[in-house]
């Protein structure tokens, strides 16, 4: 199921996700411990949602985002790797985008690092598209206009 994040729940496996399957893509991430102690204040900003078995299951996956002047910016998205293939990040897409729809959002923008190639690829399936990339981050902007 996809539902919105319960901190004391979720947060022990959104931390590993996050350390396990997203700062070893980062090439801006220096100092690992530096970056896990920051999270729960960027969690503060914005929506999570995540996908997880059940009401009272922790997360095996979630999507951070924020709205901000009409745009959807997606933060992080993870699925642990044994629920990969089953739909779990388009799930967690879509109601990202669904609740920025609902905002007003007309457009969505993400980073994706640039030796990332399985998640360029996944966000370019769901209509994502490179519109610059910054050499100093090792990153490619992604947009996608989302429907009215």
């Amino acid at each position: 199921m996809i539902r919105i994040r319960n901190a004391k729940l979720d947060d022990r496996s959104l931390f590993k996700l996050i350390r396990t399957e997203l700062i070893p893509l980062s090439y801006t991430v220096t100092d690992s411990a530096e970056a896990i102690r920051e999270l729960p204040k960027r969690f503060q900003s914005g929506v999570t949602y995540v996908a997880s078995a059940g009401t009272m299951s922790p997360a095996f996956g979630f999507v951070h985002f924020e709205v901000m002047d009409h745009i959807l910016f997606v933060d992080m998205l993870a699925v642990a790797p044994e629920y990969r293939s089953y739909g779990w990040g388009r799930r967690l897409m879509a109601a990202c985008e669904a609740h920025g729809l609902s905002h007003g959002c007309k457009t969505a923008r993400l980073f994706v690092d640039d030796i990332n190639n399985k998640a360029q690829q996944f966000y370019a399936r769901l209509g994502y598209a490179r519109s610059h990339y910054y050499p100093d981050l090792h990153c490619y902007e992604m947009i996608k206009p989302l429907p009215r």
